[in-house]
C-alpha cells in the first residue's frame, strides 16, 4: 500500500472490545444493517474501511477514540441467512480529524495518516533482538499461567512490532492498555508500553489467584 492510495474520507465501524493493529488479521461476522451497507459498498469500491474503539456505548452514534486502524476486505462470503463473513488485513493507523455527514446508515470521518505512515513499511528487528527475546519470554510466561494456547514457533517468527500487535490483540488485556498500545508511535515505546502491560497483567493475575 501507497500512502498516495491511502483516502481522507473513509467509513469507519466502530466496534467495542475489538482492537485492530496494522499487519494483522480481523475475521469479522457483519449482521446489523447499517454494517452490511458499508462493507457491501466497501466490497464495490476499494475494499477499505476502518476500525476504531468506541469510549462509550451510549447510542447508535457513541463518542470514540481518536486513533483507529485502516483495513482491507482480503475475503468475502455471503451466507444463506444474508450475513457478510469477512476477514480485514490492517494497513496502517489513523487519526481522526472530524465526522462526516453522509446520506448513508453508517458513519464516515475525515482522517490523518501522517504520524503513522512508518505502518506501511516492513520493520526489521535488528535493533531489537534483545526486547524480543525478552518479550517473548514473559508472552509465553503470562500465556501459560492464563491457560491459553499459543503456537510460540510461529510467534518467534514474526518482527517484534507484528509480535506485539498480535498478542495485543489476542489478549485479555483491557481496552484502555490495547488503546494505549495503538496509539504509541515509536517502537521503543511501544516496546516499553507493551512490557508495563504484561507486567502489570503477571502481577495481577498472581494477585488475583493469592485471594482466590
Amino acid at each position: 500500500m501507497k500512502k498516495e492510495n491511502l483516502l481522507k474520507e473513509i467509513p469507519v465501524f466502530p466496534l467495542s472490545n475489538a482492537i485492530f493493529f496494522p499487519k494483522t488479521i480481523l475475521p469479522l461476522n457483519i449482521f446489523e444493517d447499517r454494517y452490511l451497507q458499508l462493507v457491501n459498498d466497501c466490497v464495490k469500491g476499494n475494499r477499505m474501511f476502518g476500525m476504531v474503539q468506541p469510549r462509550n456505548s451510549k447510542g447508535m452514534s457513541p463518542e470514540v477514540y481518536s486513533v483507529g486502524c485502516l483495513g482491507k476486505i482480503i475475503s468475502f462470503n455471503e451466507t444463506t441467512d444474508k450475513r457478510f463473513i469477512i476477514t480485514l488485513l490492517g494497513l496502517t493507523r489513523f487519526r481522526i480529524k472530524k465526522e462526516l455527514k453522509k446520506e448513508k446508515l453508517y458513519r464516515s470521518f475525515e482522517v490523518d495518516y501522517s504520524e503513522f505512515l512508518d505502518d506501511l513499511e516492513i520493520k526489521k528487528d535488528e535493533t531489537f533482538s534483545s526486547e524480543k527475546k525478552n518479550l517473548l519470554n514473559k508472552i509465553q510466561i503470562f500465556f501459560k499461567k492464563i491457560n491459553y494456547p499459543v503456537k510460540y514457533n510461529e510467534l518467534s517468527k514474526l518482527n517484534l512490532d507484528e509480535l506485539i500487535s498480535n498478542v495485543s490483540m489476542i489478549s485479555p488485556f483491557s481496552i484502555e492498555e490495547k488503546q494505549k498500545l495503538i496509539e504509541t508511535r515509536k517502537m521503543d515505546n511501544k516496546i516499553k508500553v507493551f512490557d508495563e502491560i504484561i507486567n502489570f497483567n503477571l502481577l495481577d493475575y498472581e494477585e488475583n489467584k493469592t485471594i482466590q
